[in-house]
């Protein structure tokens, strides 16, 4: 088995590298360190949680050892898609040059360009920054890139993903043709290789698994998941996510719960606390500082579950991460094998659970293509392989029978009533009225009754403006007083004169306009 001390490595990154623990490269380690310390260009494919991270900062360390910064000018580049991949970066550099006396700058989103202009000012041996905030400091004049040896392009199908390949291509032409270029990637897309082949020259091409494929060491199950209804959609799965997280009980130490929206982010870490789960949300929209506060206590043990976007699949490198939940169905099937190699890292065994609605189907049935190998559908006590019953509170919940079982258990209902008791019920009804004292607005029960029951035709009026009338009083049997502003016309039950009739059916049948049309239509 290849050794660290095989590797040509200095005598200083040795020692860092001992201290550190580590013996034995990795894979990817091993195949892409000998090519970089000779100086050649380096296209890396392997999974993540493979040490990508390494096999470029310890030939880099051992090269840069040897001169000197100047102001403003860094012998370095190193780019990362997201701030949280940047910072593990540079960690990764303080730990392997605690012997070394190589310098450091790191430029990220959310931190003042003054303090960063500063390290800049002083020169720097290795700038580990993002996309944007680089071409930031460079448009500012604060910041030169014709003395760059080395550039590291960092998770570059992430960079595809989020947009940044023009301002990539943008970088690539402000450092000088004779830099030595080590480009990683998890995948690889027909875009990055486009990108490989315009500025790599030559490259020594290392793949040490194939592109899109997943860890052995990582047991993957998914739960095929039918809401009973589809506004209870959202509230139904996180009752079963908390399921899930409860069956693996103490096999559960730590997880990562991954959603596709950054409003579901929230809402679920809420949710979790709120029922005694100790989660926390990170995504691109939370302050730097609160980012990096979560990020530590998640990494010291602290805090058991976060709850992230896919923002921070690529930031973080926690060694022991036991679990990985899909809440969603990742969009992008390249982001399902960022996602769940978040676990079962450096060998180590993990668990990666995903929930699939209807409607992400088509997305589920596209990451089994990529991986080309067939997700284990799991059973749950929550319901079937293929569908999820109501949750228990909602099972407890009475539902209303059906009429046809009414009918055949013999009860009372609506439809069976005799019209007999149909007449009594409705001559019990009381008419609403807004205030009961004051007698303007009540109608008289006596009246009304009339008025339902007598026929208008006595009164040179045809029946069905007497049915219309009684139906504007109210369609069951009440007047709705409750939702007029003014007093409700009480007909006068009088004989009328015969100069009044013609006033009154003009009433009438403004009264009654609507219904008339209709009727004659």
């Amino acid at each position: 088995m290849i050794k660290f001390t095989d590797l040509n490595l200095g005598t200083k990154v040795l020692k860092a590298i001992s201290d550190a623990g580590y013996e034995n490269p990795t894979p990817i380690q091993a195949g892409a360190i000998p090519p970089a310390l000779e100086g050649k260009d380096v296209l890396g494919i392997a999974q993540t949680g493979t040490g990508k991270t390494a096999s470029f900062t310890l030939p880099m360390i051992t090269l840069l050892d040897r001169g000197r910064a100047r102001a403003r000018m860094p012998r370095s580049l190193v780019l990362c898609p997201t701030r949280e991949l940047a910072a593990q970066v540079a960690e990764n550099f303080n730990t392997y040059t605690k012997y070394s006396k190589l310098t450091k700058a790191l430029l990220i989103g959310g931190v003042s360009f003054k303090e960063q202009d500063k390290l800049i000012d002083r020169g720097v041996d290795v700038l580990i920054a993002t996309p944007g905030r680089l071409l930031d400091h460079f448009e500012r004049g604060k910041l030169l890139l014709t003395g760059v040896q080395i550039m590291v392009v960092d998770e570059a199908d992430r960079m595809l993903d989020m947009g940044f390949i023009p301002d990539i291509e943008k970088i690539f032409s402000l450092t000088p043709f004779t830099r030595q270029t080590l480009f990683f990637s998890a995948t690889m897309a027909p875009e990055i290789e486009r990108i490989t082949n315009t500025f790599l020259s030559a490259p020594a091409k290392i793949e040490v698994a194939r592109a899109a494929s997943t860890s052995e060491t990582i047991t993957q199950s998914v739960l095929m998941f039918k809401a009973s209804k589809k506004t209870l959609e959202g509230t139904e799965k996180r009752k079963l996510l908390r399921s899930m997280i409860e069956d693996e009980a103490e096999n559960c130490t730590n997880a990562i719960i991954f959603c596709n929206r950054k409003t579901d982010v929230d809402v679920v870490a809420k949710s979790m606390k709120k029922y005694g789960l100790d989660a926390a949300p990170i995504h691109g929209d939370l302050e730097q500082s609160k980012r990096m506060e979560t990020l530590d206590r998640f990494r010291s043990g602290t805090l058991r579950f976060l709850v992230a976007s896919d923002v921070a699949a690529r930031g973080l490198d926690v060694p022991n991460v036991s679990h990985v939940f899909n809440y969603d169905v990742p969009s992008h099937a390249e982001d399902y094998v960022h996602r769940i190699g978040r676990t079962g890292r450096a060998g180590k065994p993990g668990t990666a659970m995903m929930i699939c609605v209807s409607k992400d189907e088509k997305n589920f049935a596209d990451i089994e293509r990529l991986v080309k190998a067939e997700i284990p559908r799991m059973k749950h006590r929550m319901g079937s392989e293929e569908t999820i019953p109501k949750i228990k509170d909602l099972e407890n919940k009475p539902t209303q029978k059906s009429t046809r079982a009414s009918r055949s258990s013999g009860e009372d209902t609506s439809r069976t009533k005799t019209p007999e008791a149909q007449k009594t019920q409705l001559n019990e009804i009381k008419p609403r009225t807004k205030q009961d004292n004051d007698p303007k607005k009540i109608v008289k029960t006596k009246e009304y009754e009339k008025i339902k029951t007598e026929s208008l035709s006595d009164r040179g009026l045809p029946d069905f403006i007497a049915l219309s009338f009684v139906e504007r009083m109210g369609a069951d049997g009440e007047t709705t007083l409750a939702n007029q502003k003014s007093e409700p016309v009480v007909p006068d039950l009088k004989e009328p004169k015969l100069n009044e009739i013609s006033t009154e059916h003009e009433v009438v049948d403004n009264q009654i306009s609507d219904v008339e049309k209709i009727t004659l239509l």
